[in-house]
């Protein structure tokens, strides 16, 4: 048990070394700072509640601030069949869920971070139509999830790397087909 936390202390150093640090770290981490002091604007539909409910639950967790960001999300929720039987009847089905997102300052209205997220999921169409109804709506469950997640994990980039360049440090390159907020 010594051996593994000594081992878990040499990797953290290591990787702290090399500038590797922890995204959410510390208490007063950009991120969780600017996290925290998000509001979430409204966003219509089913797609929307479940979004809006996700986003609340993972900034609601980082702290609560007074509001100085506003994040704006427009949802495109698409369902299309493309399994598709010889008589025409569809059996599989592919959910698509994309996000776009600003992220503006209160008192200016400036846009801070205008980007995009999405994920998509596979449904089987079954002989049942509730049955299909209710993987559609499981399928919408968590692919909120999954956005909510990416554009969270988006803004906390965004953050740590306003800061960083704020301390006159340079900001990581990105890969070539990795754009930079």
């Amino acid at each position: 048990m010594i051996r593994i936390a000594a081992l878990g202390l040499c990797l953290l150093t290591l990787l702290s070394a090399c500038g590797l640090r922890p995204l959410y770290g510390g208490a007063e981490s950009p991120a969780r700072e600017t996290l925290g002091a998000v509001e979430i604007g409204g966003i219509p539909g089913r797609a929307g509640y479940l979004m809006r409910g996700a986003l609340a639950q993972r900034l609601g967790a980082v702290g609560s601030e007074t509001p100085r960001y506003r994040l704006e999300v427009t949802l495109d929720d698409r369902i299309e069949g493309f399994g598709v039987r010889a008589d025409n009847a569809v059996t599989r089905e592919r959910r698509t869920l994309r996000a776009r997102f600003q992220l503006v300052t209160i008192d200016r209205g400036t846009v801070l971070l205008d980007a995009t997220a999405g994920s998509d999921a596979g449904i089987d169409v079954v002989s049942s139509e509730y049955a299909t109804i209710a993987a559609e709506d499981t399928a919408l469950e968590r692919l909120t999830e999954q956005v909510a997640d990416q554009i969270v994990a988006r803004i906390a980039l965004y953050a740590t790397r306003r800061a960083e360049q704020r301390a006159g440090n340079p900001a990581p390159e990105a890969a070539p087909d990795q754009e930079l907020p």
